[in-house]
C-alpha cells in the first residue's frame, strides 16, 4: 500500500477517489483541487443519504455539517485518522486542503496516488463539486 508521508507532500486530488485518497495520505499533507476529487456511486443515492444526514443536529450545538468541497474532503480525511488520540489530532491540524491551487503553491511539484485513481472505476461517479452543489453549497462562500 502506497502512502504519502513526506512532510512537504503536495497532492493533487483531481481524478482521485475521495475515500481511497483519504485512507492513503500520511500525517503532513497539503491537498489541492479538492473540488475535483471523485465520489463513486450513484449520485441520487449519495445526495439523498447526505441530505438525511444534514437534518441531524442543531445549528448551535452541532454536529456541524460542511457543504464546501474542501471542508468535506478535510472531514473525510479526519474519518480515516485516529482522531481521538493525540497523534491523530496533531496530524489533522497539519492537514491543509484547498479548492484550486493557491498562488504560493503553483510552482511546487504535485504528486498523485496511482492506487487512488478513478480511471478504473466501472460504477457511476461524480465530482465532489457536483456533490457539494447538490447538498446546498453556496459558491460565494
Amino acid at each position: 500500500m502506497q502512502t504519502a508521508t513526506n512532510p512537504s507532500t503536495l497532492i493533487d486530488a483531481e481524478g482521485l477517489i475521495l475515500g481511497r485518497m483519504s485512507s492513503l495520505i500520511g500525517e503532513s499533507i497539503t491537498i489541492v483541487n479538492a473540488e475535483k476529487a471523485i465520489i463513486s456511486g450513484r449520485r441520487r443515492s449519495k445526495v439523498a443519504e447526505a441530505k438525511t444526514f444534514l437534518e441531524v443536529g442543531h445549528l448551535r450545538w452541532g454536529p456541524i455539517h460542511y457543504r464546501r468541497p474542501d471542508k468535506i474532503a478535510r472531514r473525510t480525511v479526519r474519518g480515516m485518522l485516529p482522531y481521538e488520540k493525540p497523534k491523530g489530532k496533531q496530524a489533522y491540524k497539519r492537514l491543509k486542503v484547498y479548492m484550486g491551487t493557491p498562488k504560493d503553491l503553483k510552482d511546487q511539484k504535485t504528486e498523485t496516488l496511482p492506487s487512488a485513481r478513478a480511471d478504473k472505476l466501472t460504477c457511476p461517479s461524480f465530482t465532489l463539486a457536483q456533490f457539494a452543489k447538490e447538498i446546498g453549497w453556496n459558491q460565494g462562500e
